[in-house]
């Protein structure tokens, strides 16, 4: 049997409500600052590599020299380790400020002067891969081993293997073998959220840090991007002020600043990171961390929680847990199993619109079953107990499990008489009313036209199905 297809990207994230990130102190944001180190790591003919680097230079359309070095390129980043560098260790560490490094592993290996100064400054030092180049066309066996070959060269360079990775010029399959490595602490191959988030893969949580290429000096180096150190303080000052006032509004959020020693190291740029950071000291309600503390802090107050996963489970496990949300209707999860599922599909509203989707596709006579599938309000099998758990809660919920006898006959009376007019019973969420509003409701429907009547039984059984999802998932 063909498996049912299974949409791997998360479009829900943390969704409307995302989690208060309860930051040290109170602050509304936690910026990471990031100085990439991957000078002596890209593509050279003295690398081993077959040409050139063409990728984040002051060389405008720069396109790779197959067998030949490129003097202008190699001089270009060799500015970034002998001169960039030292300025924005002297701006950051004189500040006092913490700092992440992503660190090209045979980069790391050559400088060795510069590693001494981030250690000694107190940055953490994550791996940024064995070499800097692009990995997509790696096949998985070979991508697996230089990870293993980056984390051992890093540790033999800085004396403890890196706790962190980002590599940057990733694969589709680059997170998933990161986390599989098992040693990492957070993942920073993503640029999908505000806020870090915990990847479930191979049975184990791996926190993943988003990472940012807009609030990143990279865009010096394109085509549409930063042409003034103004350009890169306005752009910076303006999200940093976006985020904060997000924090105030209730959930504190994260910002990611990227640097690179070759193009932020440049004098006519790094006035632009200075006026952000005097900003951002100024602004209050700033939290600097390297990724290493925010890993800390995000795994201590919000830890992974296991929860079911529908869009994982196969079809026998989610027909048994789904299959009655729609009353006596276990087709509809049947069929919503087929659909394409994925992360999205895993709370409530999710999977709701999924099993929905197959309610209105369904045809007349199998729509009006389902309607035909509910029990009538305080009817006879209520009496005889004989009600499913889930309608049986719904209807003591408002009160009809302990009806009067003149209200239990008023019941029946206004049951006989919408299931003679409409030809199936009346259905309502009953968890969204009082008794009172209940018979409001079922008298002004009574005399109702059919064809809208049906219409708005559809809605209430769409309704009751929803509000049994949220009792059944997060």
């Amino acid at each position: 049997m063909t498996p049912p297809p299974r949409y791997p990207r998360d479009l829900l994230g943390h969704g409307p409500t995302p989690p208060d990130a309860r930051w040290p102190g109170g602050a509304r944001v936690a910026v990471s600052l990031v100085v990439n180190y991957e000078e002596g790591g890209e593509m050279c003919l003295l690398h081993g590599d077959g040409a050139s680097e063409a990728f984040l230079s002051e060389i405008v359309g720069a396109q790779p020299w197959p067998g030949q070095r490129h003097w202008n390129m190699e001089s270009l980043y060799d500015y970034g380790a002998r001169a960039g560098f030292w300025r924005l260790h002297r701006l950051l560490a004189g500040l006092g400020l913490p700092v992440t490094v992503f660190g090209v592993a045979t980069a790391l290996a050559r400088s060795p002067v510069q590693v001494g100064a981030m250690q000694a400054a107190g940055w953490e030092i994550a791996s940024h891969g064995l070499k800097w180049v692009e990995h997509r066309d790696l096949p998985e066996a070979e991508e697996r081993e230089a990870m293993a070959a980056a984390i051992r060269l890093h540790a033999e360079v800085t004396g403890a293997r890196p706790r962190g990775w980002y590599v940057g010029r990733c694969s589709t399959n680059t997170l998933r073998l990161a986390a599989e490595e098992g040693g990492f602490d957070w993942l920073s191959d993503a640029y999908d959220d505000d806020l870090p988030w915990w990847l479930e893969t191979g049975g184990r949580h791996q926190l993943v840090i988003p990472y940012t290429l807009d609030a990143n000096d990279m865009r010096f180096a394109t085509a549409q991007g930063f042409n003034t150190a103004d350009h890169f303080f306005a752009y910076l000052r303006d999200s940093l002020d976006v985020l904060h006032a997000e924090g105030e509004a209730g959930g504190a959020r994260m910002m990611s600043v990227g640097l690179h020693c070759r193009l932020a190291g440049r004098p006519g740029r790094i006035l632009g990171l200075k006026r952000f950071l005097d900003h951002a000291r100024a602004r209050g309600g700033v939290w600097f961390a390297r990724r290493a503390d925010i890993a800390a802090h995000w795994a201590r107050e919000h830890p992974p929680a296991p929860r079911p996963r529908p869009s994982a489970m196969d079809r026998a496990t989610f027909v048994a847990r789904f299959g009655g949300v729609f009353e006596h209707s276990p087709w509809i999860a049947e069929r919503a199993h087929d659909l394409e599922l994925g992360p999205a599909h895993d709370g409530a509203a999710g999977l709701h619109g999924a099993l929905v989707r197959v309610f209105r596709a369904a045809d007349e006579g199998e729509r009006l079953a389902v309607l035909n599938a509910h029990p009538d309000l305080a009817g006879r099998l209520a009496s005889a107990r004989r009600l499913t758990p889930e309608s049986a809660a719904e209807q003591a919920s408002a009160g009809l499990d302990a009806l009067t006898d003149a209200e239990r006959a008023t019941f029946a009376e206004l049951n006989a008489a919408y299931v003679a007019r409409h030809g199936f019973p009346f259905i309502i969420a009953v968890r969204d009313h009082d008794k009172a509003g209940i018979l409001a409701a079922f008298r002004r429907r009574l005399a109702a036209d059919t064809v809208a009547e049906r219409a708005e039984a559809s809605a209430e059984v769409e309704r009751i199905a929803r509000l049994r999802l949220e009792a059944m998932l997060p």
